[in-house]
């Protein structure tokens, strides 16, 4: 057990197959350890991109994979995406991660009783907000990133392999090497692509832009759409008009389809939609022609449809861990203001707002079906 006056964060070994990202990286596991206030235990983890020496070389505890549950009680228990499947034991924790359970994905409800019946407490990385209401910290850029990447090399493998399956996605050293495999593919398919970008403006929508451009699609080749383009209400015949859609928006309330199986059972030039928001099992999809969500080993889903012109769809809701150290770098940087403030938790409006949101979560699930 950490001393009265420490906090005990104990980043977590991740379980989500081709998560290679940390929420905590060494460097900012230094800085916290530098103010005395804190101590961190790290579990052993080969897929992360981080080495475990990283962790011990600044002075984290190091402890076996998956060992979590036997922490001490007042140990902080971190991690990114959620707790391994099929394992439906309470949490007495506290816990920091993306638990996707707040906007009634399936299985909300089960993932919140386990805290209910632990006596536990979620700290939900998606709804840490200042006190503008904007993430304290988010991985939106690179998932937009990295989600123009893959939609553009899924209309290239479409050019130049028409009919083969996809190759399954592996990690990059660096954006450079990405960007220049994209260039590489484009040169060959002999076109530039038509791009549209859905929520171009916020972060996810921003990196997804970056992409393009740093990719070389010329600048009229990139249709960015906001708040004002879609105002008037979806489905929107302009995205049938390109050749790849990425939808990058920030889902909080119910909205008209972008697109409807009728669009694309009619003429379109679109071949590629990229979902980066991964909104699939919300009631509210604003893409509502597929349920499931894809991977790293089977990206693309095709999509049924009378148009005999090929659909395929990416939903990997996990996107920026293509280019793992400069994500999780940013996102633990990101992320450190507000780790801070830990120890100040049951004050700090960021914290206090969090855990007051969980409480209201967790009395919806009496009147919520």
């Amino acid at each position: 057990m950490s001393s009265p006056t420490t906090t005990h964060l104990w980043l977590r070994e991740e379980t989500k197959p081709m998560e290679h990202r940390a929420a905590l990286s060494p460097e900012v596991c230094k800085k916290l350890l530098a103010t005395g206030k804190y101590e961190i235990t790290v579990e052993e983890c080969k897929e992360r991109i981080f080495n475990d020496s990283e962790y011990a070389d600044v002075g984290c505890r190091m402890v076996a994979g998956d060992s979590w549950r036997q922490a001490p009680k007042d140990a902080i228990i971190t991690g990114l995406k959620e707790l391994p499947e099929n394992d439906t034991t309470p949490l007495p924790h506290t816990h920091i991660m993306f638990a996707h359970c707040y906007k009634r994905q399936a299985g909300w409800k089960d993932v919140l009783s386990r805290f209910v019946e632990g006596k536990g407490l979620l700290y939900d990385l998606e709804f840490l907000n200042d006190d503008s209401g904007r993430r304290v910290a988010a991985f939106g850029f690179y998932a937009g990133f990295t989600g123009a990447a893959v939609g553009i090399d899924a209309w290239c493998h479409q050019q130049l392999h028409a009919g083969e399956k996809y190759p399954v996605i592996t990690p990059y050293p660096n954006e450079d090497v990405l960007i220049s495999e994209t260039k590489a593919k484009l040169e060959k398919a002999g076109r530039m692509p038509r791009i549209m970008v859905m929520g171009a403006l916020g972060r996810c929508g921003s990196g997804a832009v970056s992409y393009a451009r740093k990719a070389g699609i010329p600048e009229e080749n990139i249709i960015k759409w906001d708040m004002a383009e879609t105002a008037k209400g979806g489905p929107f015949q302009e995205i049938m008009d390109v050749d790849i859609f990425v939808n990058c928006i920030y889902l909080s309330s119910q909205i008209p389809p972008f697109v409807t199986q009728e669009q694309i059972d009619g003429d379109r030039q679109l071949s590629v939609i990229v979902d980066v928001s991964c909104d699939t099992t919300n009631p509210f999809n604003p893409i509502p022609i597929y349920n499931v969500n894809t991977t790293f080993d089977d990206a693309l889903l095709d999509i049924k449809s009378t148009n005999p012109k090929p659909l395929q769809l990416c939903s990997i809701d996990h996107l920026p861990t293509m280019l793992p150290r400069e994500a999780s770098n940013q996102f633990s940087i990101d992320l450190l203001p507000t780790l801070l403030q830990l120890p100040e938790r049951s004050t700090a409006p960021v914290w206090t707002r969090a855990e007051k949101l969980f409480h209201e979560k967790v009395a919806s699930m009496a009147t919520t079906d």
